[in-house]
């Protein structure tokens, strides 16, 4: 009897960290990856290129991306890149990088700013 009250208090407890582990992913305040507590980072919506013919594109850049772990956090940096107007961006996330494309002149402040709100960092810049 005793064994059993044990192993429903040990899966009950399994439950709530996990719980409380998802419900800290989806609200943004959890590492998607690790769990971990993350600076408040927010989702970006899939954004449509309706133009997607690079020629149009005269501008490029590489930046380098701290923090990125998984599909998703590739993901939201690409959707962040993305809702800068004028820009298409393809994330490659085994080098960690963001291929940038852009109508206008490359505006690395602009970038650096949308992908720190996505709560990952441009560590590096390459035109």
């Amino acid at each position: 009897m005793l064994a059993n009250v044990i192993i429903v208090a040990v899966v009950a407890a399994f439950v709530v960290v996990g719980v409380k582990r998802i419900v800290g992913t989806a609200t943004g305040k959890r590492d998607c990856c690790s769990g971990d507590a993350k600076e408040a980072g927010r989702s970006f919506r899939p954004v449509t290129i309706d133009d997607t013919d690079e020629s149009h594109y005269p501008y490029h850049a590489d930046l380098t991306i701290s923090g990125m772990h998984c599909d998703n956090c590739a993901r939201n940096v690409t959707n962040a890149l993305d809702s800068v107007e004028g820009t298409w961006a393809r994330v490659d996330l085994g080098t960690r990088t963001a291929h940038v494309l852009s109508k206008e002149p490359i505006d690395q402040a602009a970038y650096r700013d949308v992908v720190g709100q996505a709560g990952y960092r441009v560590i590096g810049v390459a035109e």
